[in-house]
């Protein structure tokens, strides 16, 4: 019987996970695709903006989480940066505050965001389900979910140049969000490869490590497919 694999080096990995969030990254989504060409309605758009706010919401919740399984002081100073990107520091809005205003420039209500009056369950099902596996999950398995960060600069400089050219209904600076997460995606992607090579060093974390990303792809991707659903029915928001 044939011994079973190794594990690879940490340049292997690194290209394994890259390759692996290249594939699966929710970009590829026809969703995402349409919006990208300039083919979703208003209400599509909506629909969209809407559902995504439960994740950004939940994102400095996952990562209060993640914060908790860090051992050493250096790593939770790095990884709190992630929360206050999100819930705002020291005076200045977060990520939130400017989801809620790209909320507000495609013409939903502020406080029907904040209420989530427009989420659809199987959003909140993808979403609960990523923050749960934070919750439950080691170490590892919570930070290489988040190496979706890995593509985000990307997505966010796409939306820049074609919302602007597609939908130039939407005051542009509602897109703020978009702006401000390319410099913090490729910090926080490239910290959190940093760690996951350094510590994915038997076979058995290195798969963990992978299979942790492709659950978080899982769950862009489901998130999607709901509201992709929703928003080709009559009555969207």
């Amino acid at each position: 019987m044939a011994d079973a694999p190794g594990p690879c080096g940490e340049a292997e990995l690194e290209t394994r996970l890259r390759e692996l969030a290249a594939a699966r990254y929710h970009d590829r989504h026809p969703f995402n695709q349409r919006m990208h060409r300039g083919e979703l309605s208003p209400g599509e758009l909506r629909t969209w903006v809407a559902n995504r706010f439960y994740y950004q919401c939940n994102i400095p919740v996952k990562d209060a989480l993640v914060l908790a399984k860090l051992p050493l002081p250096a790593q939770r100073r790095s990884w709190v940066r992630r929360i206050q990107d999100h819930d705002g520091a020291d005076g200045q809005e977060g990520g939130i505050e400017r989801w809620l205003r790209l909320g507000e420039a495609v013409g939903l209500d502020r406080q029907d965001l904040l209420a989530h009056r427009h989420l659809l369950p199987g959003v909140r099902l993808a979403v609960d389900g990523y923050v749960n596996f934070c919750r439950n999950g080691n170490a590892l398995e919570a930070v290489a979910s988040s190496l979706t960060e890995l593509c985000a600069p990307s997505i966010m400089l796409t939306r820049l140049e074609t919302f602007p050219v597609h939908y130039p209904w939407i005051d542009t600076a509602g897109l703020s969000y978009f702006r401000n997460r390319i410099p913090q995606g490729r910090r926080d992607g490239s910290e959190a490869l940093s760690w996951v090579k350094q510590w994915a060093v038997s076979s058995e974390q290195q798969h963990q490590a992978l299979a942790a990303l492709s659950f978080k792809c899982d769950v862009l991707w489901a998130l999607l497919d709901s509201v992709q659903g929703a928003a080709s029915r009559q009555g969207a928001p």
